[in-house]
C-alpha cells in the first residue's frame, strides 16, 4: 500500500463518519502570528476549539507540517522530521471518547489491516474512562494498556501541573510493537514509554475536556472536544513493513537521486537521511512562498540549505552548488497531492541553488582562513573570539566553523568547546544589545538634513501600509542620479542600515 493510498483511506474513511474533510493549510499560518510554520494540524482550527462553530463539527485533514525543534535528532532516529504530513480527524463539541476510540481502532485493523496483537495503547493515569473503553469495549489486553503521567499522555505536556492555563485535557496514543530490542535495558518489560526504538508512536488522541485556571483547577469545559494527530510517515513505515520512515516510498525517490548523482555519490548514512530530509521541507517552504532570507521564517529555510550544503561540502569537496538538483525528485514524488509544485519548480530550484552559491562563496573564502587562526588560538577565550569574528564579520556559519575545527585533527576537548561557545555567546548576545540600543529612533525619520527644497515634509506611512499613491513635489537631476520628493510614501529612510526601497 502506497503512502498515497493511506492518506486517500484515511480521508474516505472519516468522510464515511460525516467529517468535513478540509484541505491542508500553507506552512505560513494564516492570521496566527504566534508560530512562524504549522506544526501541527489542528492549528487552523484554533477558531473552531475556541467555540467559533462555522459550518461543520467534525472535520479531517492531511495537514503539511514543519517543525524545527527535532533538528539536532533528523537522521538520528528513524522517525524525527523536519517537514512531515499529519493525518488527523477533529470534533467540535460534537463526539467524544467513545468515538473517537472506536474509529481509530477501526481504521488501524480493519482499513489498513494492521494486525491487533502488535497495537499497544497508552492512556493518562488518571483517565478511568479511556482506560474503560480500550480494555472492557476495544478488548485491548490489559498487559497491552499502559497508564502513564503528565508528561507523556497530558496534553499539553505537564499543563496540569505547569500550564498554561486554558483548554488542556488527556490524551491516549496508539503504539506498533516492532518486536523486542535485544540491546534494550528492559528487554521483556520494556513498554511504549521506553525510548529504545522497539515501539512506535502511530496516533495521539487528544481529549479536550478541561479549562486550567490559576492553581492547576482544572474546569470541565461545557463543550468537549477531540484533537488528534497521526503522522503519515510513520504510518506508512508501519503498513509498508519498514523500521525506518526513510524506507518508504517517498523517501526512496529522493534517496536514489542523491545516491545516482555523481557530486553525492559518497555522501551516505546519516549525511544521506540529514539531506534527503531537509530538501523535503525546503521544497515545500520555498512553495508556499518562504524565501531563504536572514530572517524570521527565511533564515530557517536558510539554515536547511546551508547545512546541508555544509555536509555535501564536507563530505566531496566539490565547491558548486547540487543540492537544487534534488528538488525534482521531490516534486515528482509529492506533485499528485500538491500540483503547485510542479508549476513551481524552477522557482524552488533557482532559489535554491542562488542560496548555495552565496554559502559556498563565504565558505570558500573565509573557512581556510578561519582554520589557520583558531590553530594558533591560546585559549578558549581567543577562540571564541575568533568564533564571533567570523560568524558575525564575515557570516561564516557556526557548523562549518565546527566541522573545520573537526576536520584540521585540532586536540580541542569537548569542555574546551563549551568555554569557547560561552564566550562566543557572550559577545554575540553584547552585540545584539548595542545593535537594538543604536537601532532606537531618536528623530524623525524623514528630516530634511537641512536641504531647503521649498516643499512640505513627506508623510510616512510605512508602519501600516508597505504599498501606497503619491505625488512628486520635487525632481532633482543631479549629474548621472535622479531624486523625486513624495508627499507621501511607505518607504523607509536608508539609515542605520536599512536598505534604501526602489
Amino acid at each position: 500500500m502506497t503512502t498515497n493510498d493511506i492518506r486517500t483511506k484515511f480521508l474516505d474513511f472519516f468522510k464515511s463518519k460525516n467529517h468535513s474533510i478540509i484541505a491542508s493549510d500553507s506552512l505560513v499560518p494564516k492570521d496566527d502570528p504566534t508560530v512562524l510554520f504549522t506544526t501541527a494540524g489542528m492549528q487552523q482550527f484554533k477558531p473552531q476549539f475556541l467555540g467559533h462553530i462555522d459550518g461543520f463539527t467534525r472535520a479531517a485533514t492531511c495537514q503539511k507540517c514543519l517543525r524545527t525543534d527535532d533538528l539536532d535528532v533528523v537522521g538520528q532516529t528513524d522517525f524525527h522530521h523536519t517537514f512531515f504530513e499529519m493525518l488527523g480527524n477533529f470534533s467540535f463539541g460534537d463526539y467524544f471518547k467513545k468515538d473517537a476510540i472506536h474509529w481509530a481502532w477501526e481504521f488501524l485493523t480493519g482499513e489498513l489491516k494492521l494486525p491487533k496483537e502488535k497495537l499497544w495503547v497508552s492512556v493518562y493515569q488518571e483517565d478511568t474512562e479511556a482506560y474503560g473503553i480500550w480494555a472492557n469495549e476495544i478488548k485491548v489486553p490489559k498487559e497491552r494498556i499502559v497508564k502513564l503521567g503528565d508528561k507523556s499522555n497530558f496534553w499539553p505536556s505537564n499543563a496540569r501541573l505547569n500550564g498554561p492555563n486554558g483548554p488542556c485535557g488527556p490524551c491516549s496514543e496508539i503504539f506498533f510493537d516492532y518486536g523486542i530490542n535485544p540491546n534494550c535495558p528492559k528487554a521483556h518489560a520494556c513498554d511504549p514509554d521506553c525510548s529504545c526504538g522497539r515501539f512506535s508512536e502511530v496516533w495521539n488522541l487528544v481529549f479536550t475536556q478541561f479549562n486550567r485556571k490559576e492553581g492547576g483547577v482544572l474546569e470541565p469545559l461545557p463543550a468537549k472536544n477531540i484533537d488528534t494527530g497521526m503522522g503519515l510517515e510513520r504510518l506508512a513505515a508501519v503498513v509498508q513493513g519498514k523500521k525506518t520512515n526513510y524506507e518508504i516510498d517517498l523517501f526512496m525517490p529522493i534517496r536514489e537521486a542523491i545516491s545516482s548523482n555523481k557530486i553525492l555519490v559518497s555522501v551516505s548514512g546519516k549525511e544521506d537521511l540529514v539531506i534527503a530530509d531537509h530538501i523535503r521541507a525546503i521544497v515545500f517552504a520555498i512553495a508556499d512562498g518562504v524565501i531563504p532570507s536572514n530572517k524570521e521564517r527565511g533564515s530557517v529555510v536558510r539554515k536547511l540549505i546551508n547545512k546541508s550544503a555544509n555536509l555535501i561540502l564536507n563530505r566531496t569537496n566539490i565547491k558548486k552548488p547540487c543540492l537544487y538538483k534534488l528538488a525534482p525528485s521531490v516534486i515528482e514524488t509529492m506533485k499528485k497531492e500538491y500540483p503547485e509544485l510542479e508549476s513551481k519548480k524552477e522557482e524552488i530550484m533557482t532559489y535554491i541553488r542562488k542560496t548555495e552559491e552565496a554559502f559556498i562563496l563565504v565558505c570558500e573564502k573565509y573557512a581556510p582562513e578561519f582554520r589557520q587562526q583558531i590553530e594558533k588560538a591560546k585559549n578558549n577565550e581567543e577562540r571564541g573570539e575568533l568564533y564571533f569574528e567570523f560568524y558575525d564579520t564575515y557570516g561564516l556559519p557556526i557548523t562549518t566553523m565546527i566541522d573545520t575545527v573537526e576536520n584540521a585533527g585540532l586536540r580541542i576537548t569537548s569542555q574546551d568547546h563549551e568555554e569557547s561557545f560561552k564566550y562566543f555567546t557572550k559577545l554575540l548576545e553584547e552585540q545584539k544589545k548595542r545593535s537594538r540600543a543604536g537601532s532606537k529612533m531618536t528623530g524623525d525619520v524623514f528630516t530634511d538634513a537641512g536641504i531647503k527644497l521649498d516643499v512640505p515634509k513627506t508623510e510616512f506611512l510605512g508602519y501600516n501600509d508597505l504599498e501606497a499613491d503619491g505625488v512628486v513635489l520635487k525632481f532633482l537631476n543631479e549629474s548621472c542620479k535622479v531624486k523625486i520628493v513624495l508627499n507621501r510614501t511607505p518607504f523607509y529612510a536608508a539609515s542605520g542600515g536599512q536598505v534604501g526601497d526602489t
